[in-house]
């Protein structure tokens, strides 16, 4: 059985252009960085950076009993979204466990856009449309004959995420002085250049950003006009290495390494985006007995002690030579210049302050567990 090969964004041949270093990433040829990831994780942190989200899976759900059906899938409490606002939430399975994150903007009264990560984005999709027919089949029939319909819209659309703190001066130069950027967590629509884009007040980085939305065939064009027009900004293109860097920095976690089927929101810390006061969610049974039962394991940031070789995934984790836990995300961090990391460790364990050590290589490297964000303005 062949391999399928991976599929290219709207936007590969710019990066190419640009000389990116392009790596497969999550079934996508994808650039890692365009000169130095150092360089491009400063360049969002002091003036602003564009990354291609394209990637990125867009689902969207709409007709009657829409909010009804996500509110049964999605962790999050859908109903406290107003028209043009989103939030962030998890895809579980029926055992808790993790099967994406991501985010829901509700874009009508009952349409919504689910902006899913790349590598799940097929299952995702199908997982909802499993459980789509269950839910209908419980409606009324003039419910459920009403289109509750379920759009995999990734391939005719792209994105971008603009990240950092001059993000307000290129919002102004790309869309006018006088039209007001969304807010936090908001979306809106937007005319550029005779097309409409989706622009949502959204990122992965921690700096403030937008996350813009397109048609395809648009990317090029929206693409390089934020490049031109982002130029006394110091605004330049950031690849998947500097995206790895800002959200580590920020503690945000990657779904595949940090977060999986085995693992469910609670024990990755994230119990903030579970409203278990709604009656009825997939994994919802196995959230209370998480709660009722204590956590075996908890999801924790760490900092290394000393200058040494940066911490990786699956590198075991040990408290006064005691196996506790392992590694989930690692990196040397640019903006703190030490290295940094999340991993999994055993409740009892899990206190902020408390010494560890990271056996890299087969040497024992000390850390301490702290306080998220591991990055600070």
């Amino acid at each position: 059985m062949s391999e399928v090969a991976p599929k290219k964004t709207p936007l590969y041949d710019e990066h190419v252009r640009l000389g990116a270093k392009i790596v497969a990433f999550a079934g996508w040829l994808m650039p890692v960085q365009y000169n130095s990831i150092i360089e491009e994780h400063q360049t969002v942190r002091n003036n602003v950076g564009i990354f291609d989200i394209s990637h990125m899976g867009q689902l969207i759900a709409e007709g009657a009993g829409a909010s009804e059906f996500l509110n049964t899938m999605l962790t999050n409490n859908i109903d406290k979204l107003d028209i043009g606002t989103g939030q962030y939430t998890f895809l579980l399975n029926e055992r808790g466990g993790i099967i994406d994150d991501l985010i829901v903007y509700r874009i009508g009264a009952e349409k919504f856009l689910l902006v899913v990560n790349a590598a799940g984005t097929e299952e995702d999709f199908a997982w909802l449309q499993k459980h789509k027919v269950g839910h209908a089949s419980g409606l009324p029939r003039n419910r459920a004959s009403e289109t509750l319909a379920l759009l995999n819209r990734s391939a005719e659309f792209g994105g971008v995420a603009i990240q950092g703190p001059r993000i307000g001066e290129l919002f102004h130069a790309l869309f006018g002085k006088d039209v007001e950027i969304p807010l936090r967590n908001h979306i809106a629509d937007f005319s550029f250049d005779g097309t409409a884009v989706s622009v949502a007040r959204t990122g992965y980085t921690g700096e403030d950003g937008i996350e813009v939305f397109f048609r395809a065939t648009d990317a090029v064009k929206f693409w390089n006009a934020a490049l031109e027009k982002g130029k006394p900004f110091g605004t330049k293109p950031c690849g998947l290495g500097a995206r790895d860097t800002l959200r580590l920095e920020m503690c945000y976690p990657l779904n595949g390494s940090d977060l999986s089927p085995e693992r469910n929101p609670i024990e990755a810390g994230l119990g903030f985006f579970v409203d278990l006061n709604k009656s009825n969610f997939m994994g919802r049974d196995a959230l209370l007995k998480t709660k009722e039962n204590g956590l075996r394991e908890k999801l924790v940031s760490f900092r290394m002690k000393e200058k040494g070789p940066p911490p990786r995934p699956h590198y075991a984790v040990f408290q006064n030579g005691e196996l506790i836990g392992q590694v989930t995300s690692g990196t040397i961090s640019p903006s703190l210049n030490w290295g940094i990391g999340m991993a999994y460790v055993s409740s009892a364990h899990a206190k902020i302050g408390a010494d560890i050590d990271i056996e890299i290589r087969g040497q024992k490297f000390p850390a301490t567990i702290e306080k998220k964000p591991l990055y600070k303005k």
